[in-house]
């Protein structure tokens, strides 16, 4: 039976990265999309679990808690979306370790484990972190046409959720250079700069983020930036004896046994695969674009970057198309 939980540790370990902050009360953990991951949390130098509360909640951005999983001797309850996808490991009596299961974008965030027992209660913060990247987006309708919702929308049209400060800020300090104001998901609006410049907060500030503040998630209205990670498929240009509208596009991947990708997809597979191919293509979203990871001429001369031609006439016959083709 040792052997057998020292198995199981060994092969959730190896799919993370676990980094410990503050001796034992917090721990950030590294992991990507579909992952099998463990939030560490033990007893060690406390008594056994028999008659122990076991609480596990996640930390949202407004301050509130959601409920993730709730144990008290041989009673269990997971709730919401994390039911079928997390469990105790319970490796020996002092282990309160969290499973989590086909990690999703939206598993992204600060979970709390509290185990009470009188007078030895403990309680561990573990920061979960996605590996995956930020990018800007605003839709067909044009710069600033986004309500917090739309926003939120948008994102998930993309395969992405809203990004969150942290995410961001990681971004900006990797280079990200962008000049148009987007929603967070705490409700705020911001941007990154790394060139400071007259039209983008004045060219005598310092570097970093522009804070607008928090808006009215109703009535303000801005672009947004999303963070999507690892794809679970495969993203490719699909050759074609000859350009294609956008209607064209979408069947030709169809026939190909895919789908037309989306924003998301192009931005995962350029930033964390080095995809490159400098052919403009239809996405999803009616948009042409194309992803250069090895700047050169004609083809992002300046820098490694998504380029957007824009959101052409979709019965114009001048481009290719990116497919998608999710894992069986």
């Amino acid at each position: 039976m040792i052997a057998l939980f020292s198995l199981a540790l060994l092969f959730f370990a190896s799919s993370l990265h676990v980094e410990a902050q503050d001796s034992e009360s917090r721990i950030k953990v590294y992991a990507n999309r579909g992952d099998n991951i463990t939030l560490p949390c033990r007893l060690d130098g406390l008594s056994s679990l028999f008659g122990n509360r076991i609480k596990w909640t996640k930390l949202e951005d407004d301050s509130t808690e959601t409920d993730v999983l709730m144990s008290m001797g041989f009673h269990k309850k997971t709730y919401g979306n994390y039911q079928d996808r997390v469990y105790l490991l319970e490796a020996d009596d002092n282990d309160a370790t969290l499973v989590f299961t086909n990690l999703d974008l939206k598993d992204y965030g600060t979970y709390r484990c509290e185990i009470i027992n009188g007078m030895n209660d403990k309680t561990v913060e573990v920061d979960l972190e996605l590996q995956g990247v930020v990018f800007p987006y605003s839709p067909p309708l044009g710069r600033y046409n986004l309500n917090f919702q739309n926003a939120e929308a948008a994102c998930l049209e993309q395969d992405a959720v809203v990004a969150s400060f942290e995410q961001l800020y990681a971004e900006w300090k990797s280079g990200l250079d962008w000049c148009n104001a987007g929603w967070l998901n705490d409700g705020t609006v911001q941007y990154p700069i790394t060139k400071p410049r007259e039209p983008c907060g004045g060219a005598r500030t310092l570097a970093g983020l522009r804070n607008y503040g928090r808006r009215d998630k109703s009535n303000s209205r801005y672009d947004v930036f999303c963070f999507t990670a690892s794809i679970q498929g495969r993203f490719y240009y699909l050759i074609q004896p000859k350009k294609l509208n956008y209607d064209e596009a979408v069947n030709a991947c169809m026939r190909d046994g895919a789908e037309i990708a989306k924003v998301g997809h192009m931005y995962a597979a350029w930033k964390l695969l080095g995809y490159d191919r400098c052919d403009a293509g239809w996405l999803a979203d009616g948009s042409v674009r194309y992803p250069i990871s090895r700047p050169r001429k004609n083809c992002s001369p300046t820098e490694a970057a998504v380029r957007l031609v824009g959101f052409p006439n979709k019965k114009q016959q001048l481009y290719g198309v990116y497919c998608f083709k999710p894992q069986p």
